[in-house]
């Protein structure tokens, strides 16, 4: 029993010393991303062409941006309002790059990283469609059998 006491200690104080090695830079930027996730950052994304050296589009407002796992597929989900949202994709391609520019400082901790814990996130939003004479056909036994 001691020596698994021991352990447990080692491992927690182990994972201790290796959460204090990180670098300031790293947590900062890993709390900017967080705010820009929570659409809390003003951006402007400009998509570029590499051969006619222009501007193809530009993006500007409080939006999250994440690459697909390809990294062919740029999705850009942008916050217009209270509860509304436009989301954009984008192909990449071998001439056709990107950059996101934060268009006002952001306030980040270099000390404690950010966690962002959602309750209502727990219980789903239940869209039903259909009438509710079907739900009741469907629920009802076929009298015929």
């Amino acid at each position: 029993m001691k020596n698994i006491t021991k352990a447990a200690v080692v491992f927690i104080a182990a994972a201790l010393l290796a959460g204090c090695n990180t670098d300031d830079a790293k947590i900062a930027a890993r709390n900017v991303s967080k705010a820009a996730d929570q659409f809390e950052v003003n951006r402007r994304i400009v998509f570029y062409n590499g051969i006619t050296d222009r501007y193809m589009l530009s993006i500007e407002g409080l939006c999250s941006v994440e690459t697909s796992q390809s990294g062919h597929v740029l999705h850009v989900t942008c916050k217009v309002g209270r509860s509304s949202f436009k989301k954009h994709m984008l192909g990449l391609s071998d001439n056709v790059t990107f950059f996101v520019e934060h268009l006002e400082p952001t306030p980040a901790s270099m000390y404690h990283y950010r966690v962002v814990f959602k309750p209502q996130s727990i219980l789903p939003d239940i869209d039903f469609r259909g009438s509710v004479g079907a739900a009741i056909d469907a629920l009802t036994p076929d009298s015929s059998d």
